[in-house]
């Protein structure tokens, strides 16, 4: 199969600003992978850009985008370690919340196909490869630089990981990019999740020169969602082992493994939202009326 020399370009691009990590972390990371991703949007996607706002599905993205943050920031600021069943409750309702009500905006409302979001087979193959590659170039980058302890120290960590990365995917990714490239053109609505991703670390505690950071990140990891459009380029590899790294090596957060089972349950719920409504989109397509003979 021949790959585009767009996707060639991008995909190079997503290499060499992971290659950045470590040597440029911190401020100066998305100043420099900002700049090129712009140029090279000039370059390779010059009508990438477009201007269509509207207010109903802009109100609904901001909606439920403050309503997380909240959340997470409730759990995290106000509720904090002292109560774990509290804020594992909090914390859950607000990534349930960031996988359903796309969902519910995007297929129910809108009534666009779950491929919309990323969630889709098509391109599995090419997807899947790009996603390995990116995940195990980050891995190498990065682990080396981290101490790992004994398994019940990291392993809740991981698990952690995987089911905030899900909810990442599926709202910083699939359902921004629905929503804002129609109106905005791709490389805008990317620059836009990037930023309200980076902003969204404020619920954990953040602060400005960490969410700096993350935006780059955030746009190199958006750009990889659009380059592959599905969600499974970031996710169980890519974006949980960032996550995971960030985690371990900062150790300033530590649970018992009894944790699992609550992460897992949260991820059980999301995957039980999406067949469900995969299930419903499928009896909307049947034919109501028998065929004629």
């Amino acid at each position: 199969m021949r790959v585009p020399m767009r996707a060639l370009l991008w995909s190079a691009y997503l290499v060499i600003s992971l290659l950045l990590l470590v040597p440029i972390a911190g401020p100066a990371y998305p100043l420099v992978v900002g700049a090129g991703a712009l140029l090279l949007a000039l370059f390779a996607a010059p009508r990438a850009f477009a201007w269509s706002p509207r207010i109903r599905d802009i109100a609904a993205l901001l909606a439920m985008y403050l309503a997380c943050v909240a959340l997470f920031y409730v759990a995290f600021q106000v509720v904090t370690v002292g109560s774990e069943m509290v804020l594992f409750v909090v914390f859950g309702a607000g990534l349930l919340l960031g996988v359903i009500g796309p969902l519910v905006h995007v297929v129910a409302v809108q009534g666009r196909p779950l491929a919309d979001l990323g969630l889709t087979r098509a391109r599995l193959p090419m997807t899947l490869a790009l996603g390995v590659v990116l995940a195990v170039l980050q891995a190498a980058i990065t682990f080396p630089l981290v101490t790992f302890g004994a398994p019940d120290s990291w392993l809740p960590l991981l698990v952690l990981a995987l089911t905030v990365g899900f909810f990442e995917a599926i709202f910083f990714r699939g359902y921004m990019l629905a929503i804002l490239e129609p109106m905005l053109g791709v490389m805008p609505a990317v620059a836009v999740a990037a930023l309200l991703y980076a902003l969204y670390h404020v619920g954990y505690g953040m602060g400005s020169e960490e969410m700096l950071f993350l935006g780059g990140l955030g746009l190199v990891y958006t750009i990889a969602y659009a380059l592959a459009r599905n969600v499974f380029v970031l996710w169980p590899l890519l974006t949980p082992l960032g996550s995971f790294f960030a985690n371990v090596r900062g150790g300033e957060i530590e649970m018992p493994m009894i944790a699992i089972l609550g992460f897992v349950d949260v991820l059980g719920l999301m995957a039980a939202a999406i067949y469900i409504t995969w299930r419903w989109t499928r009896q909307r397509l049947r034919p109501t009326t028998a065929p004629a003979p």
